[in-house]
């Protein structure tokens, strides 16, 4: 998300309408699915995986028509495995198999490693968000408390950056991103979190809720800084134009992204790989 670009006018007051607009709408479907847990969260998580390696792909097209397929069709059996409900260790080897056999086929027809790593981008974090979610109550609290310090980040970020401007924090890479947006992105990202953990009343001290929320807050930001290295590195300024007002799906998650793997990785190291929320959201 640009920070700190200049200028105003009509143009800019209707495109951040629409933004807020496609926001709340989605941001409705996805507590609603959040909530409902199961399956309807996996399927959640599976299309938007195949929207995001849809972006992917799109940015450099294939150098073959049916390397492009066999990528699909490696991506398409992993997020089955998924959808399928079956043990994390079985959907990971599910994907890492994809990803193996796409550079595979990649080397006989000279498509490099673009697809095979975009079927770790797409399918990665749908897995790690899918097993945060699980059935329980945890896992519920735990998605919510992701949402929460990724989203207000993104939001803080935005207008904090806007508001006060000062030094760029990557300006080779995203020339709207300050070093104040980020810190203001990050301070709000704990506070959102800390609100989620008093709210629920979970087991997890302050102390420990904070920090994951700074973990997650910063590692957010870098995800979203990798995204636009890559849209950047392909000349592009939007994934796509799926969401009215905010560009494509990648542009909307790409924080969300990194930040399920890490959170994932955290809870898997002291809950197991398949309950990963049970350590830091039980009562």
């Amino acid at each position: 998300m640009s920070e700190g670009a200049p200028g105003g006018g009509a143009g800019k007051h209707s495109n951040l309408r629409m933004r807020v607009v496609s926001a709340l709408v989605l941001g409705a479907v996805v507590l609603g699915v959040t909530v409902i847990g199961g399956v309807a969260f996996r399927l959640f998580a599976v299309v938007t995986a195949g929207l995001i390696f849809y972006e992917w792909m799109t940015m450099r097209p294939a150098v073959s028509r049916s390397h492009e397929v066999v990528a699909w069709v490696l991506l398409i059996a992993a997020l089955l495995v998924l959808l399928a409900g079956l043990s994390a260790p079985l959907v990971f080897a599910a994907l890492a198999a994809g990803c193996l056999l796409a550079l595979a086929h990649s080397a006989f027809s000279g498509g490099g490693v673009w697809s095979g790593a975009g079927i770790a981008y797409a399918g990665v974090p749908a897995v790690a968000l899918s097993f945060l979610r699980g059935v329980d109550e945890a896992g519920l609290i735990a998605v919510l408390f992701l949402f929460a310090v990724v989203w207000a980040t993104d939001i803080l970020a935005y207008f904090t950056g806007r508001a006060l401007g000062g030094p760029k924090l990557a300006p080779a890479i995203s020339p709207g991103k300050t070093w104040s947006g980020a810190a203001g992105g990050a301070l709000g990202g704990v506070v959102a979190g800390l609100a989620v953990v008093w709210l629920a009343a979970t087991a997890l001290s302050p102390l420990w809720a904070g920090l994951v929320a700074l973990v997650l807050s910063v590692v957010s930001q870098v995800g979203d800084l990798f995204e636009s290295a890559v849209k950047r590195r392909h000349g592009v300024k939007d994934s796509s134009a799926l969401i009215p007002g905010h560009g494509g799906v990648m542009d909307r998650v790409d924080g969300l992204v990194v930040a399920a793997v890490i959170f994932y990785v955290l809870g898997a190291l002291y809950s197991g790989v398949d309950t990963p929320a049970a350590s830091f959201f039980s009562h």
